[in-house]
C-alpha cells in the first residue's frame, strides 16, 4: 500500500520476486541507489528470509583472519584449486557458471568479511573444516578450515539486511506485497516489464509451516526490471525425483526434506516460459545424514547431523562405507554411494564420547546458543555433555538406538529397519577389526588415521574430533546407532546469468529487465558450483548474487 495514498501500489522501478537473503540483499542494494521497490513473496510475513533464517550461518572465507589466528595458510589460489577441482565443470553451458565461480572466490578472498563486518555481522572464532575431501590434492574438497559460522546463525546473517529494507519501507521505497503469488512474468517487445499473479488468503501460518493457497483475486504490477530471487526446488520431493540424474543412481523411494514446502521451485518454470535459458537442474546438494525431526514445523521435516569424523559408516545392510566416505568428507560422493544400494539410509556407529563432542545439527532453531548469542550457553560445547538439542534428539528421536551391548544395539537397529535384514555379524567383525587398529599409535585404518590427521588442527582438537577410542571399551560409552536418511537441501543448477545478473535466453542474449539471483540462478550464472559445493557457500553465493543484481538492476533503469 502507498503510505501517501493507501491506495495499492502498481508500479515502481523494479520488482523483487522472494523475500528471501537474496531477495532482500537485492533489495537493499536498490535502497541504496534510491529505487522504489516492490518486494512480492508468496508466503506470509512470518516467513521472511526464507531458508537463510534456518540456516546453520557458514560462509565461506578465504585468508581471514580467523584461520590466522588457528594456524590455517590459506590463500586465493588454493581456494580456487579446491573450487575448480569439485566443481568438475564440462558441459559447454559452464561458461556463465564458471565466470561466477571466479568472480566469487575473489570477493570471498577479497572485500566479502570486510563487506559483511560493515554490515555489524561478527563471526564464531573457531572455523569449521567441512567437506574434507580426502581424495588427492587437486580432487574434490577443502585442503584447509573455510566454514566461518555467523555470530547469529543464519538470523544473524539475515538481521543487517532486514534492518536495511524496513528503513526503506520506512521511507516509503520499499513496498512489500506478502502473500502475492508470481503466475507469470509480464513480456512486452522482447524485454520483461512486470509480473501477474493472485492474491492468496491471509494465514496466520508460523515460519516454515506450510500456508493456504486460496486465490482471492488477480494482480499485476509492473516496472523497469524485475529480479527473481525465488529459491529452488528442495521442498517439493517430486521436483527432486524428476530431475534426479543417472549418474546418481535410482531416485531414491522416500527421503525427508531438509526445506520448507514453499522452496517448490515455481519461478523456475515461469521465468523459462519468459524466455530464461535453465542449465544444469540434473546439478544438486542433498545430504545423507539426515535425521527426521521429532518436532516438526514442515511436512517430512529433516535435520541434518554436522559430524565429525569419528563414526563407522554403515550402509543400510551392514556394509562399511568405502574410503573415503567418512562422516564430513565427500557429501555428494556419499549421497551417490547410497542411493546406488537400493536403499536410502545407512546408519552410524558411535559412542557417548563421540557424540558429545562431534555431534552438531544443522540449522538455527539447533543451536540456541549461537543463534542467540548466548556466550554462558556456548561455554557448555567445551564441557562434558552433549549440547542440549543433540540429547534432545538422542532421547527423543526416531531414528536413534542406545545401548550398553553390541548385541542389544543391533537388534534396536533391526528394529528401526525391519524391511531391510542386517549383516550384523560383518558388522561386527568391521567394528573389532576397527579397534584393533588402536592398540599401536600408526594404523593402516584410513578413518583413523584422518581423526589423528584433523586433531593436528586445533580447532577440531578443541571442540570438533574426539580423541581416538575403542568402539567397544564400555567407558566410552554406551553405544550408539543413528539411522541415516537422505535429505533434500539445494539446487545447484538454475536460470543462466551473466555477470551482472541479468538472465539469458536459450540463444545466449540478456532479455531486457530481468535479473535473478540466489539459488534460483543456481548461486550466480545458472549453477556456480558445479557438481559439488564446499558449504558455506550458499549463504555466501545469495549475498553475492543478490548484491550483484540489485546493484545491475538499479544501474540498468
Amino acid at each position: 500500500m502507498s503510505q501517501r495514498t493507501g491506495r495499492p501500489v502498481t508500479e515502481a522501478d523494479v520488482i523483487v520476486v522472494g523475500a528471501g537473503l537474496a531477495g532482500l540483499v537485492a533489495t537493499a542494494e536498490l535502497i541504496d541507489a534510491g529505487t522504489r521497490v516492490l518486494l512480492v513473496e508468496q508466503e506470509p510475513a512470518a516467513s521472511v528470509g526464507g531458508q537463510a533464517w534456518w540456516s546453520f550461518g557458514g560462509l565461506f572465507l578465504v585468508e581471514s583472519p580467523e584461520q590466522r589466528r588457528l594456524g590455517v595458510r590459506d590463500s586465493l589460489d588454493l581456494a580456487r584449486q579446491d573450487w575448480f577441482g569439485t566443481a568438475g565443470f564440462d558441459r559447454p553451458e559452464d561458461y556463465w557458471p564458471r565466470q561466477w565461480a571466479e568472480a566469487y572466490l575473489d570477493f570471498a578472498a577479497g572485500e566479502k568479511r570486510a563487506w559483511l563486518r560493515q554490515q555489524g555481522l561478527s563471526f564464531f572464532p573457531v572455523v569449521g573444516w567441512a567437506e574434507r575431501g580426502g581424495y588427492l590434492a587437486s580432487g574434490p574438497g577443502n585442503s584447509v578450515p573455510r566454514f566461518h559460522i555467523a555470530w547469529g546463525t543464519g538470523p544473524g546473517v539475515l538481521d543487517p539486511f532486514l534492518k536495511r529494507v524496513r528503513a526503506g519501507v520506512a521511507d516509503g521505497l520499499v513496498t512489500p506485497l506478502h502473500r502475492h503469488r508470481v503466475d507469470e512474468l509480464i513480456v512486452e517487445s522482447g524485454a520483461v516489464v512486470g509480473v501477474r499473479g493472485g492474491v492468496l488468503s491471509a494465514s496466520n501460518a508460523a515460519r516454515g509451516v506450510p500456508s493456504n493457497r486460496h486465490v482471492l483475486r488477480d494482480f499485476e504490477l509492473r516496472a523497469g526490471a524485475v529480479v527473481v530471487a525465488s529459491g529452488g526446488i528442495g521442498g517439493s520431493l517430486d521436483l527432486v525425483r524428476a530431475q534426479w540424474p543417472e549418474r546418481m543412481g535410482k531416485a531414491p523411494r522416500s527421503m525427508l526434506s531438509g526445506v520448507p514446502a514453499h522452496v517448490d521451485g515455481r519461478m523456475l518454470a515461469i521465468t523459462q516460459q519468459a524466455g530464461a535459458h535453465l542449465i544444469n537442474g540434473d546439478r544438486m546438494w542433498h545430504y545423507a545424514e539426515g535425521i527426521t525431526n521429532w518436532d516438526p514445523v514442515w511436512p517430512r521435516h529433516g535435520i541434518r547431523i554436522l559430524p565429525g569424523p569419528s563414526s563407522l559408516w554403515f550402509d543400510a545392510t551392514g556394509n562399511r562405507l568405502p574410503v573415503p566416505l567418512f562422516p564430513g568428507f565427500d557429501t555428494l560422493g556419499t549421497v551417490e554411494h547410497i542411493a546406488a544400494t537400493g536403499y536410502a539410509h545407512s546408519w552410524f556407529v558411535l559412542t557417548q564420547k563421540i557424540i558429545e563432542k562431534e555431534f552438531a545439527l544443522s540449522g538455527s532453531e539447533q543451536n540456541p546458543d549461537l543463534t542467540g548469542k548466548d556466550v554462558k550457553l556456548l561455554a557448555r560445547r567445551v564441557g562434558p555433555g552433549a549440547p542440549g538439542p543433540v540429547e534432545a534428539f538422542k532421547e527423543k528421536g526416531a531414528d536413534f538406538v542406545v545401548a550398553e551391548t553390541l548385541q542389544e544395539l543391533f537388534e534396536g537397529m533391526q528394529r528401526l529397519s525391519p524391511e531391510v535384514q542386517i549383516d550384523v555379524e560383518r558388522m561386527r567383525d568391521e567394528i573389532i577389526a576397527r579397534d584393533r587398529q588402536l592398540d599401536n599409535d600408526v594404523s593402516k585404518d584410513a578413518q583413523l588415521n584422518a581423526i589423528r590427521q584433523a586433531r593436528h588442527y586445533l580447532g577440531d582438537k578443541l571442540i570438533r574430533v574426539a580423541s581416538p577410542h575403542k568402539i567397544l571399551d564400555p567407558t566410552n560409552g554406551p553405544l550408539i546407532a543413528v539411522k541415516l536418511h537422505l535429505l533434500t537441501r539445494k539446487s545447484l543448477g538454475g536460470i543462466e546469468t551473466d555477470l551482472s545478473g541479468r538472465v539469458l535466453a536459450r540463444v545466449g542474449h540478456p532479455i531486457p529487465g530481468l535479473y535473478a539471483a540466489g539459488e534460483a540462478s543456481g548461486f550466480g550464472g545458472g549453477g556456480m558450483h558445479g557438481y559439488r559445493a564446499l558449504e558455506g557457500t550458499f549463504l555466501g553465493g545469495c549475498l553475492f548474487s543478490g548484491r550483484t543484481a540489485g546493484r545491475a538492476a538499479a544501474a540498468g533503469l
